[in-house]
């Protein structure tokens, strides 16, 4: 099995989720506790909330190599980088580092398209949702995302920085999430993209009659299939640069 490399932290309460689902899917699966090694490089989260938000993407895409770099050299021979907001600048980091990295939009993408949807709300930070990264990944799949409106944005992006990521679950953020699901709903949207790796914490099948995509989960699980796949099997493993294409 290839060793993963995480990148994670950003923030530790979605760092945890990957470890659990790699560890406790495999054995799952398999009835044993063989699950691939795990290498996981847990950054500064300040210095990346405090980049996001003068715009220092080069900043970022410098910490992100350079941890990366790191795993592989520890001995990881693919990596993840355990947040969404952060595949902003995913092209230029894989660019910088010297194996394959799994991206989060191309994990997502791919479940909608298993779904047989054509249309989803997209929730995460306000990057996330006011950048076009993660709705351009989706639209190369043919998949349209829709955003919730301004205003609908920050409150979303407040819930996740002061909340969410100290691993704080309020009932009254809860309801919120779930009237802005329902505008969106409104809007057409079939199902709806948990698009910051926290937001699961606080909204989960059980809250809302849409289908819901947890990047998070999902990003693990293409880890997990990753890991156990022979390199014969997979043309992309030792070609950097072809795992972030739709």
């Amino acid at each position: 099995m290839k060793k993963i490399g995480i990148l994670g932290g950003m923030s530790p309460e979605s760092t945890v989720l990957y470890y659990e689902h790699i560890t406790r899917a495999y054995t799952a699966r398999f009835g044993d506790y063989g699950y691939p090694e795990i290498l996981i490089y847990s950054v500064n989260f300040q210095k990346f909330v405090d980049w996001q938000h003068h715009g220092q993407w080069d900043q970022t895409i410098g910490e992100m190599a350079g941890a990366l770099e790191k795993l592989r050299l520890a001995g990881a021979e693919f990596g993840l980088i355990a947040t969404n907001t952060m595949h902003i600048v995913f092209n230029e980091v894989q660019s910088a580092v010297h194996m394959p990295l799994l991206s989060i939009v191309d994990a997502t993408a791919e479940a909608i398209r298993t779904a047989g949807l054509r249309c989803v709300g997209l929730l995460g930070t306000v990057f996330t949702m006011k950048e076009r990264f993660f709705r351009d990944g989706l639209e190369r799949s043919g998949i349209a995302a829709l955003v919730p409106r301004s205003e609908d944005q920050e409150r979303v992006n407040e819930v996740i920085y002061q909340e969410l990521c100290r691993g704080e679950i309020r009932p009254e953020s809860r309801r919120l999430f779930l009237e802005i699901i329902d505008r969106l709903r409104g809007q057409g949207a079939q199902g709806i993209v948990l698009g910051c790796t926290e937001i699961p914490l606080l909204v989960e099948p059980q809250h809302c009659e849409l289908p819901l995509f947890n990047t998070a989960l999902l990003h693990a699980e293409k880890a997990l299939q990753f890991a156990l796949k022979r390199e014969s099997e997979d043309p992309c493993v030792a070609t950097p640069g072809l795992l972030n294409q739709a």
